[in-house]
């Protein structure tokens, strides 16, 4: 008989608790509108730097895209630079989420900090960013990610483990210490249309303020939880 994991004995066999009693209360701080400004921008540095300060990996953000067939996908990347246009990162153009968003540029972004509560949401539009660009940060990279990302072709199936550190040891002693940017690796930024700033809150009443592209400008309101 094949394993059923709706069967009760499945889920006791897995787990000693039951999942719908994993909650925590938020209680640390309030997001109010006379104290945030109508810079999204301005805000989203602060909250940042709250962050960096306190967590680990505060530049890590979830990346939601969706291919040419509809299909939603989203994975952790790391936001690498705030511009004025917008939100940073660094990946592999002919990776899955490279592809997805050439089939569609628009995409969405999202960051939670647990230590503070928050969480910030963002949708936009994305563009590749300048060769330039992709050359200086790929070059300011550690050695070992340079060749990862000349070693990888990345979403790509592999036979084994030993194929991709063979690649990279054959890469390694072509280029010493001098791996080229592949063509193929780049940046992207996302160029909101969209931010919202979210504080937990007690009672699950949670502050959410939305800021939402307005011409050259912004307008800002307050969402229900």
């Amino acid at each position: 008989m094949p394993f059923d994991i709706h069967r009760p004995s499945f889920a006791r066999a897995q787990y000693k608790f039951d999942m719908k009693d994993l909650r925590r209360e938020y209680e640390k701080r309030v997001l109010e509108e006379s104290t945030t400004g109508m810079d999204p921008f301005a805000l989203f540095r602060s909250w940042f730097e709250e962050a960096r300060e306190q967590e680990d990996d505060a530049n890590a953000m979830s990346l939601a895209t969706v291919d040419g067939r509809g299909q939603p996908d989203v994975r952790i990347v790391l936001l690498k630079d705030l511009r004025a246009d917008g939100f940073v990162f660094f990946t592999n153009y002919d990776s899955k989420k490279g592809l997805d968003l050439e089939a569609n540029n628009r995409a969405g972004l999202c960051f939670f900090w647990r230590g503070q509560e928050r969480q910030v949401r963002i949708q936009g539009q994305t563009k590749r960013v300048s060769t330039s660009e992709s050359e200086e940060y790929f070059h300011s990279r550690p050695l070992e990610s340079r060749y990862g990302a000349l070693a990888s072709h990345q979403s790509e199936p592999v036979p084994s483990r030993e194929i991709l550190e063979e690649r990279m040891a054959e890469l390694k002693d072509k280029y010493g210490d001098h791996p080229p940017r592949p063509e193929t690796w780049g940046g992207y930024v996302l160029e909101p249309e969209r931010i919202e700033f979210w504080q937990g809150r007690p009672g699950r009443l949670h502050d959410r303020l939305l800021y939402e592209k307005d011409g050259e400008g912004w307008r800002r309101m307050r969402l229900s939880p």
